[in-house]
């Protein structure tokens, strides 16, 4: 049995009939579509989804923000559930490219259908059509091939039908998921064909849990058994695979510490007496003290970017080993590891069976007890720090810190504010901690926050964005209002980009373009600082705003907001200059090797100094 359907109106209900199962669970796959519509898309899938209210639209007032918030979702379902988003031909479409992106490099799935030009060729160029003089098989939508784990044109009608069915196999891959871009020409989407009933079926994905070879377990088991300073590095994988209570049994029978990567932070709650917190670049002190002494390194479910490894100069034991057990072969064969490749939970109750009895020293115990006591010392000080008005950063995240639930999640981007979470947030929950930091990409937030919400409406989503990031993206605030999702947003005001401005003067720079400052009589860009009213703006939206200056009245804020039944926000303005220390970390970012100016000249010292401690894994 065939159906009589255009090509967008196949399209959605092949969309509402996926479902994933994982451990004897299933889901639903897709959770709806967010769309802007314009031309290229509003009478194709505009129409389809009119016609099909059971399977949700939402409205987004940004195309990239639509991207992120999606990706959002799906992390925060932990890759089980997608929305899809859909836009116009165009600028709508080249919106998505830095979401695509996003979602790529996190390994996260998000449906991206944007409208194309005529696929006929006959009415061109069309209104927003890119035009090249040596091929006509080309459109800005070309753009999203490289940020794409998977890309295709719809030709013709009949195209949908493999297309979809390669897209699903991408989006719901552990190992190859991220951004999949189904393009589709306007004239195409209006089409109809004879649809095969089959396609429209309910169709069921199975998620699996992938299990190592056997001679490379034991193997495995044979150097963690030989070791005497063994660490675990706890990337996103762990929380993806809901391995979070197999590696909490792991380290309490081994005795082997853990710290944790931005992605993999909450991977255990920072009550585990083998919880050592953040390592790398945003590293507390005692995570980066092991990684430094380490002797063997298991990597769980991390890609090893560069704040994870410093810049690989956070493992500088001469006789090191890396263990990596990862879903995906790329990332488990990084610094020439021994490679693991499964499911992070399925493998770690593997490797438990295989070391059982194995206990590390009572001297390395100890060490990592100390370790961990001083470190939430450190933490307590700067909580407990009383600067300004205006206050730190710090303090910030200590009072959000003691105010949130154990349920509630946290959710941040770019900045300064990312490195510092990283060390001070203390996660008691898997889910409580939601940062993106594999692409650090500003404006995130309050959209992210938005899909967080929507994936886990039970919790409450605490958004801590900088007035930078803000001002380049607050607009989702909007359709949080429209959908009856509450935010809890947190903005921390230092009148300009606090983090690269500090980035700059570590280069011997003076942060020139980072502060938002009037231009002074002289010409210079030292004027006064530009006032924003960011309270007055949010609930321009709709949101309820205020205004705090001081530890305790961020306190009062806090109870009182979370009274307010809808998107709140609360601007505090903080010390631009009072920031949380560095812990024994570096970060290679290179420096002018010749300058007039002599405060570069000192940088590019030490530049050269530091970077010989960067080592090869071979």
């Amino acid at each position: 049995m065939n159906q009589r359907l255009t090509t967008a109106q196949a399209l959605v209900k092949f969309l509402e009939s996926q479902y994933v199962v994982r451990d004897g669970k299933e889901f639903p796959f897709f959770a709806g579509c967010f769309g802007i519509f314009g031309h290229g898309n509003v009478a194709g899938i505009g129409q389809a989804l009119e016609q099909t209210p059971y399977f949700p639209y939402y409205q987004a007032r940004n195309e990239q923000a639509m991207v992120h918030t999606a990706v959002a979702f799906a992390k925060a379902s932990n890759r089980l559930r997608a929305l899809a988003c859909t836009s116009s031909i165009g600028p709508g479409a080249t919106n998505m490219v830095t979401g695509a992106a996003l979602a790529t490099i996190n390994r996260l799935p998000v449906l991206l259908l944007p409208g194309d030009v005529f696929s006929r060729r006959n009415a061109v160029p069309v209104l927003q059509q890119l035009e090249s003089p040596v091929t006509q098989d080309i459109s800005v939508n070309d753009c999203f091939r490289p940020v794409a784990r998977y890309w295709d044109r719809i030709q013709r009608p009949q195209q949908i039908l493999s297309a979809m069915l390669e897209a699903m196999r991408v989006l719901t891959s552990p190992a190859e998921t991220g951004a999949a871009v189904v393009c589709l020409p306007q004239d195409v989407q209006t089409e109809a064909f004879d649809c095969p009933e089959g396609f429209l079926q309910k169709r069921i994905w199975t998620i699996p849990r992938q299990r190592c070879d056997e001679h490379l377990l034991i193997k495995a088991a044979q150097w963690i058994a030989a070791s005497r300073k063994p660490l675990i590095v706890a990337g996103g994988g762990v929380i993806f695979s809901e391995a979070s209570e197999t590696l909490a049994r792991f380290a309490s029978s081994s005795g082997i510490p853990v710290v944790e990567t931005q992605a993999g932070k909450g991977s255990l709650s920072f009550e585990h007496p083998q919880s050592l917190g953040a390592v790398g670049v945003t590293g507390a002190q005692g995570a980066n003290i092991l990684a430094a002494e380490a002797d063997l390194i298991i990597g769980i479910g991390t890609r090893y970017s560069d704040f994870t490894t410093a810049s690989r100069t956070a493992f500088q034991n001469p006789d090191v080993r890396f263990i990596n057990i990862n879903v995906t072969e790329f990332d488990a064969q990084k610094l020439a590891a021994l490679p693991l490749v499964g499911d992070a939970r399925a493998v770690l109750e593997e490797i438990q069976v295989a070391v059982r009895g194995y206990k590390v020293s009572e001297e390395y115990s100890r060490k990592v007890h100390d370790l961990k006591e001083r470190w939430e010392t450190e933490v307590d000080y700067i909580y407990s720090l009383r600067v300004g008005p205006p206050i730190s950063q710090g303090e910030v995240i200590g009072v959000l810190n003691s105010f949130v639930g154990p349920k509630d999640v946290v959710v941040c981007a770019a900045g300064s504010m990312p490195g510092d979470l990283h060390k001070l947030w203390r996660t008691r929950d898997p889910k409580g901690y939601h940062l993106e930091y594999g692409y650090s990409c500003m404006g995130y937030e309050i959209a992210g926050g938005l899909g967080v919400k929507m994936a886990m409406p039970d919790r409450e989503v605490y958004v801590l964005v900088g007035d930078g990031s803000y001002l380049m993206m607050a607009q989702e605030i909007a359709s949080s209002i429209q959908e009856n999702y509450k935010l809890n947003i947190v903005l921390v005001d230092n009148h300009g980009f606090s983090s690269i401005g500090g980035l700059s003067r570590a280069c011997g720079n003076r942060g020139m373009g980072t502060e938002y400052r009037f231009r002074a009589a002289d010409g210079s860009a030292n004027g006064a600082f530009v006032p924003v009213d960011f309270a007055a703006n949010a609930e321009s939206f709709g949101a309820r705003a205020c205004r705090v200056r001081t530890h305790e009245e961020l306190e009062t804020a806090l109870k009182e907001m979370a009274l307010h039944p809808c998107t709140t926000m609360i601007v505090v303005e903080a010390d631009y200059h009072q920031r949380v220390p560095n812990y024994g970390s570096w970060w290679d970012v290179p420096i002018a090797e010749v300058s007039t100016v002599e405060s570069v000249q000192a940088a590019h010292r030490e530049y050269v100094q530091a970077k010989r401690r960067e080592k090869t894994f071979l």
